[in-house]
């Protein structure tokens, strides 16, 4: 073969493959920006919504510890919370306080619910973003006293979400490999039942809830689908070797951990975790999630 005709041929391949590169993008990206437009078609539930100065404070203990304000904020008018400059992945919590105008004004209880527990917006859609992984577990009385925290918020000055992701995180989430918010949920499955507030097995499962968006559902770790390419694997929370509980002789040392971002030794946890939320966690919730993690079955580290 001659040097023209190899590299006639070698053009040629390039071009190619350059060709079908750039269809696989295109094909990738429309497909899922139609997966983000499905509809999730769920039953309105009939949730009663909490009244009452009580159902107010647990609603507030639920906002500021389970990581409602890290996506939020402290005053529901949202925040960023990925603005990754290399990749052009943004990601904007969207204001959820009440008032005229507001994205959430004419939110029915059964919009919230739908929107807290499984991920679906009042008109059908998945919201792109939304760790109801973490919250479709929570009982009845704590989803309504979450709503009733939020309506009596004043109004705050944020604006809608935004979500703009990176063609490569677009492709990943046409393959599946990237789940929106309603793809990560048995919706089918009932509410959780209530459970008395303890240091108990049965309350720290409850607790445990709030892990699973990062350490997955078998609380084994891993990389965290969807998340920045920069982001630290989430810790393996089972018994065992490799296990990041081994660091904590006792729920104390855990508790700490949690408050301030230390392990034991003085290092510093990775700051992905939510510590500004973490810290606001009473003394029972943080003692029943030892006790629950310090027993669930041991899994190899990235089983998620």
């Amino acid at each position: 073969m001659t040097t023209k005709r190899w590299m006639r041929r070698t053009a040629v391949a390039l071009m190619a493959g350059v060709l079908l590169a750039a269809v696989a993008v295109f094909v990738g990206t429309r497909l899922a920006d139609r997966k983000a437009q499905r509809l999730v078609v769920l039953p309105p539930y009939p949730l009663m919504l909490g009244q009452g100065a009580a159902a107010v404070e647990r609603g507030r203990y639920l906002y500021t510890s389970r990581g409602c304000a890290d996506c939020h904020g402290d005053d529901a008018g949202g925040r960023v919370v990925i603005d990754d400059t290399k990749t052009g992945f943004l990601v904007r919590g969207p204001d959820i306080s009440p008032g005229p105008g507001k994205g959430v004004a004419g939110y029915t209880a059964a919009d919230w619910e739908r929107s807290i527990r499984h991920g679906v917006r009042p008109d059908g859609r998945p919201l792109l973003v939304m760790p109801s992984e973490d919250y479709n577990r929570l009982t009845d009385d704590d989803v309504s006293a979450l709503v009733a925290y939020l309506l009596q918020l004043a109004p705050a000055s944020g604006g809608p979400g935004v979500v703009r992701m990176p063609v490569f995180v677009k492709l990943l989430y046409a393959a599946g490999l990237v789940q929106d918010a309603a793809e990560k949920i048995d919706h089918g499955r009932p509410p959780s039942q209530p459970v008395a507030e303890g240091v108990s097995l049965a309350h720290g499962g409850y607790v445990a809830s709030m892990c699973i968006g990062c350490h997955g559902g078998q609380l084994s770790g891993g990389k965290i689908p969807g998340a920045p390419p920069d982001w630290p694997a989430a810790a393996n929370l089972t018994p065992g070797d490799g296990s990041a509980m081994t660091r904590y002789a006792d729920g104390p040392q855990f508790a700490a951990m949690m408050r301030t971002g230390r392990r034991p030794d003085g290092s510093a946890v990775s700051p992905v975790m939510p510590f500004s939320s973490l810290a606001r966690m009473n003394d029972t919730d943080l003692a029943a999630l030892y006790l629950y993690l310090k027993t669930v079955p041991p899994r190899p580290f990235g089983g998620r």
